[in-house]
């Protein structure tokens, strides 16, 4: 076998010519990607041990969520429900207090639904494999082999919007369903799986990214079909733009919340500041802020307002509120607005 050793940004590449053997451009791969993992690895709160509780809530919290929204929550989270018999003890609304900001609230539920399951019919005892995790409320397969590889060392490969990426750039083919997962089993390291899993998800995330990666960076460069943006890939959606008005009634030292439907799709259950339609040209706004969901970004625009007594919603008080189960918007508008911090205009 032929090898034509090159250099980029002080890393040496290895690019393979001729008959080059596969097995032998795997176990590179895998090496390759585990020393770099093991000297470029960010330090996150949840790799500091294999708990299987702390990897299960990092996964479900990482999900459609950014890692730096991320910390903060879990940090609190794990204050309040250290483990998963508490999560298990606690109430639902206390829960969503403490998922507030995170967004995609059916995650805490599902959460909370498999904590009462492990906590009351498995004895306290985790899953320990895949199929297993995958009896659980809202794990799915992702899910499953990410907790039971990293927790459990089962040699079980994960596919996320990171590794799916990789690996369709490493192999130069628009690999997808069942084809990606099975090249995800075929390169992951059986030995070290649960560190595989994670070294392939966080070179996607930090050099193998979306836009503009980081080629020169990159470990595995010299065995890449693409080194770069494959052609052609779709353009992600254009974000919507959409304004909308909520009323902020703050008097005695307390704040009106009305409570989302129980049956609403989105956010069910959730408090939040009542909406109203937008005022005349005239009028100012005493707090605007910006507000993004999926593909919609959302200019918001708070008005100070006053209802009567029987207007619909609930009156909080403001040491309460970190308490509530209040949706990120809410959360995000009642912080600017520092009712939780400074007591100013309540009297």
């Amino acid at each position: 076998m032929a090898e034509m050793v090159t250099r980029a940004a002080g890393i040496e590449c290895i690019a393979m010519k001729g008959s080059a053997n596969g097995a032998s451009r795997e176990r590179e791969f895998r090496r390759r990607l585990l020393v770099w993992y093991g000297a470029n690895a960010r330090e996150l709160p949840w790799r500091k041990d294999r708990d299987p509780y702390r990897v299960w809530l990092s996964e479900i919290m990482l999900q459609q969520t950014r890692v730096a929204a991320v910390i903060e929550h879990y940090h609190e989270f794990l204050r309040r429900f250290p483990t998963a018999q508490k999560l298990a003890a606690a109430r639902e609304a206390s829960v969503l207090a403490a998922w507030s900001g995170l967004g995609y609230y059916r995650r805490a539920r599902m959460l909370h639904a498999a904590a009462r399951v492990i906590a009351r019919e498995r004895g306290g005892k985790f899953p320990q494999t895949a199929k297993e995790w995958q009896d659980l409320p809202g794990i799915g397969r992702y899910t499953s082999a990410a907790i039971a590889s990293i927790a459990f060392g089962e040699p079980v490969a994960v596919v996320d919007g990171n590794v799916e990426r990789v690996l369709q750039r490493v192999t130069g083919s628009r690999l997808a369903g069942e084809k990606i997962w099975s090249e995800a089993e075929r390169l992951l390291d059986r030995a070290r799986p649960g560190d595989f899993n994670q070294a392939m998800m966080e070179l996607g995330a930090t050099v193998c990214t979306p836009r503009a990666p980081q080629c020169l960076t990159c470990p595995v460069v010299g065995l890449c079909a693409t080194r770069g943006e494959m052609a052609g890939l779709a353009k992600p959606a254009r974000q919507k733009k959409r304004e909308i008005h909520y009323a902020l009634d703050l008097r005695g030292g307390s704040v009106l919340l009305v409570q989302r439907p129980r049956d609403a799709s989105l956010m069910a259950g959730m408090w939040e500041l009542p909406e109203i339609p937008a005022p005349g040209d005239h009028a100012k706004p005493v707090l605007t802020v910006r507000h993004s969901i999926t593909v919609t970004d959302y200019t918001v625009r708070v008005w100070r307002r006053e209802f009567s007594r029987d207007a619909a919603g609930e009156r909080v008080v403001l040491d309460r509120l970190p308490r509530v189960a209040l949706t990120g918007l809410a959360r995000k508008i009642l912080r600017k607005a520092e009712m939780v911090l400074s007591r100013a205009e309540v009297n």
